[in-house]
């Protein structure tokens, strides 16, 4: 039987005036798409089928700036189509400019905009929603100007955490890389020239050259095995999505960090929460979308219980102070809000709070931490240089 199925094939290749160009063709298998680029005078290069896989290659940010580029051109009066021309020929990034293409073909087949998103798993629902919203009320232009400033604001605070955790995790590394170094390598040196002195050598010395050979046996052993665990605790996460909870949990009462990811967590919820209930999602809605974007099952089932008992008539605020997990502030503004009519306008000032909070004690964490990890490494490495040098010392002493 014939497969009818289309596929993608993108190629590079040259046209009849000898001039580099590119594109794909839609088509059902590869020897008809060098047939058809060879009726329009193209000498292919390279082609090959290609699987829309954007969820890795396209990044957010990549995207608020789209939904940016795109709201502009819209708000100067230029049809939607041609938007999509005039943005997919000013694209360095291939994937995305594939990607528009592919969003503009949709469109031109009838999908609203809205549902051509839809198709890609790189364009989450709440962002689908807010588009449709857009679209039905004619306002797309500002539409996606919300959207883009709302991308914005979340990638600026997911930014700052992983700009709080880099720093620690590089200078680990670098102190467990020059430790590994100095038990592999040169303890074992020290080891040989200690055995000719014929002398008893110093406590610490014998602890670092034991823990040297203790290392350099099971050391490599222990490495993998840790390797391994680390690598199907990540796996198992993705599969058995209880795991998430426990771990979640623990991720939030981390000394230091635990109170950062809690702040990022509110500012996330909070700013997602405005954006929806202003495009006009009912309040039961907007809290599903808000649950979403926390990534963080223990807020995840705390705002699913305030969405329950929000369906039931509850106040939001009330609600919210039965899962214990949002402080005080955030519970009075809420009800300042519920209680005024403001609703929209106190969670957009908790999250402006609560981003600025999460910009402090970051900056905060980082002057705390840089002497402290610094006299740490210090430490470790100086202890391991002491401990080698004492029987010398010592030697030179007696001498």
């Amino acid at each position: 039987m014939m497969n009818n199925t289309k596929h993608r094939y993108y190629w590079v290749g040259t046209n009849s005036l000898g001039e580099k160009t590119q594109g794909h063709i839609d088509t059902t298998s590869l020897a008809l798409a060098k047939n058809e680029l060879h009726k329009q005078g193209i000498t292919s290069q390279k082609i090959k089928k290609y699987r829309l896989r954007f969820k890795k290659k396209i990044t957010q940010t990549e995207i608020a700036i789209f939904c940016r580029q795109m709201g502009t051109l819209l708000k100067a009066g230029i049809p939607l189509i041609q938007s999509f021309d005039i943005l997919a020929k000013s694209q360095t990034q291939l994937k995305l400019k594939w990607l528009i293409e592919d969003l503009k073909k949709q469109v031109e087949n009838g999908y609203p905009f809205c549902e051509a998103l839809g198709k890609y798993p790189v364009f989450n629902e709440l962002m689908c929603n807010l588009i449709s919203v857009g679209e039905k009320t004619g306002k797309l232009d500002h539409m996606l100007e919300v959207v883009s400033t709302y991308k914005e604001k979340i990638e600026k605070i997911k930014k700052k955490i992983k700009q709080a955790m880099i720093y620690p995790t590089v200078v680990f590394l670098v102190a467990s890389l020059v430790s590994f170094l100095l038990l592999v390598f040169v303890v074992p040196q020290f080891e040989s020239l200690f055995k000719n002195f014929g002398a008893t050598l110093p406590l610490l010395t014998s602890l670092v050259i034991q823990f040297s050979t203790i290392f350099r046996t099971y050391g490599i052993f222990s490495l993998v095995i840790i390797f391994c665990l680390g690598y199907c605790l990540i796996q198992f996460r993705k599969r058995f999505l209880w795991l998430n909870q426990p771990i979640d949990n623990i991720l939030l009462k981390l000394p230091l960090f635990g109170a950062i990811f809690s702040k990022a967590i509110i500012a996330r919820f909070s700013r997602t929460l405005a954006i929806s209930f202003a495009a006009g999602f009912p309040l039961v809605k907007a809290l599903d979308a808000a649950g979403e974007v926390t990534a963080n099952r223990a807020y995840m089932k705390a705002i699913d219980k305030v969405r329950e008992q929000v369906y039931t008539g509850q106040q939001m605020h009330l609600a919210m102070k039965n899962t214990s997990l949002f402080p005080n502030l955030v519970l009075q503004m809420v009800a300042i809000g519920e209680e005024s009519g403001a609703l929209e306008s106190m969670l957009n000032k908790i999250a402006n709070f609560y981003e600025e909070e999460v910009n402090n004690s970051v900056d905060t964490l980082s002057n705390l931490l840089e002497p402290l990890i610094m006299t740490i490494l210090g430490l470790i490495i100086g202890t391991l240089v002491i401990a080698m040098y004492l029987p010398i010392f010592k030697l030179g002493s007696v001498v």
